[in-house]
């Protein structure tokens, strides 16, 4: 497969603090790619950088086969972005704000009537056009966000922190969006969330720590090499439970063992199947691996 992103060695710093500190990564072509860190570990710096807001102090960004340090211009064509912070004015209606946007791009006219309705459908906004833009929802709001982005059709869709805040209903349909792009037209979709389900559907996961990377791999290998499997028990004793010697934690009307893997946890019931009349065994979630790698929580500290 194609990689659509490519990031070599790249490093940014503010004074003393070095925020991004030699990075390299690749992002295939129609991947759902999950960049995830503490607040300061450096994802908006990345994600500046790639956009060319920022100048980077070392490495290099190839965008689609371009290198953003020789032709930048080119490298925002390909590019939707939608910030934590709206850049839509909240003054204007919907349709105006999306109007003077598309007009940027060279999409005026029929061409612009005709993507608007799209993207309306799309987004679910059709009867929100006229209106102004601060009268809107947090959702409300998401979606013309989204849709100013999508405005030019781009290769690559930025998602910084796109359903923060959003109410189930609205995230569950810019998710069905997002996924409509992936499938019918390759979209690659470029992720940074606090939502540790989210990127958990990933293809793969870039954990950050102060600007380096501190693990990646798909969800699933990011699972087995940083959590085990929990095994819950019903209906047991906890004086039973200890004879075991494995780690456990007490739950309301259960036990909850932990250990190292699938085999391990196979062999603990076929030693003890006396114990295990009533259980369930689940794998670690990103939260685990997340935990396991930076020892923090994802909401800590603010962003660099």
């Amino acid at each position: 497969m194609n990689n659509i992103i490519e990031i070599e060695h790249l490093q940014k710093a503010f004074g003393n603090v070095r925020a991004v500190d030699d990075l390299s990564f690749k992002v295939a072509q129609g991947e759902l790619f999950a960049f995830l860190g503490v607040n300061g570990a450096g994802k908006s710096t990345t994600i500046n950088i790639i956009c060319g807001s920022l100048r980077k102090d070392g490495g290099q960004v190839i965008i689609d086969g371009t290198d953003l340090d020789h032709n930048t211009d080119a490298v925002k064509r390909e590019l939707g972005v939608v910030f934590q912070n709206s850049l839509l004015d909240k003054a204007l209606s919907v349709r105006d704000n999306l109007e003077s946007r598309a007009a940027l791009y060279g999409i005026t006219g029929a061409a612009f009537k005709a993507k608007l309705l799209e993207l309306a459908k799309l987004l679910d906004f059709e009867e929100l056009l006229a209106r102004p833009v601060g009268k809107l929802s947090g959702g409300q709001h998401r979606r013309i966000d989204i849709a100013r982005a999508l405005l030019h059709d781009p290769k690559i869709l930025i998602l910084d922190e796109p359903t923060t805040g959003l109410d189930p209903q609205t995230r569950k349909l810019l998710w069905n969006v997002i996924a409509m792009l992936r499938r019918q037209r390759g979209m690659t979709v470029f992720l940074t969330t606090h939502y540790m389900e989210e990127a958990a559907d990933a293809d793969q996961v870039v954990i950050l720590e102060r600007g380096r990377i501190v693990a990646e791999g798909t969800p699933l290998e990011l699972k087995n090499r940083y959590t085990g499997d929990f095994v819950t028990l019903y209906g047991v004793e906890e004086s039973a439970v200890k004879s075991l010697g494995v780690s456990y934690e007490k739950l309301p009307e259960a036990i909850r063992l932990a250990l190292p893997n699938t085999a391990a946890a196979t062999g603990l019931i076929l030693e003890h199947p006396e114990l295990f009349s009533d259980y369930e065994i689940t794998k670690g979630k990103m939260d685990d691996v997340f935990l396991a790698v930076t020892g923090r929580s994802l909401r800590e500290g603010e962003d660099v």
